[in-house]
């Protein structure tokens, strides 16, 4: 099993950011496999970790279309920053 954990540092958001980010989410778990996402934000910090079986079920999942737009929108308005981060889950109690 593998994680994502995605960071960033949030500029500014809109109407569109929750709705996509809802979206998002659905369409990661019901097209693409994965196992469990879960985001929190604690002031302009945002983490969200997600779970997936295979490597290549996160890179189906990073070359989506509507995935592919909301990291445009995330480079150009959304995030001052953001890091990506990609780890085999070794153990799970």
């Amino acid at each position: 099993m593998y994680a994502v954990i995605f960071r960033a540092s949030v500029a500014e958001t809109d109407d569109e950011y929750p709705r996509l980010a809802q979206r998002l989410r659905a369409l990661a778990i019901e097209k693409y496999g994965c196992r469990e996402f879960v985001a929190v934000t604690e002031g302009a910090e945002e983490i969200a970790l997600s779970y997936w079986d295979t490597e290549q079920q996160i890179a189906d999942w990073r070359n989506d279309p509507e995935h592919r737009h909301a990291q445009a929108m995330g480079r150009q308005k959304w995030y001052r920053s953001f890091t990506i981060e990609i780890c085999e889950v070794i153990r799970k109690r």
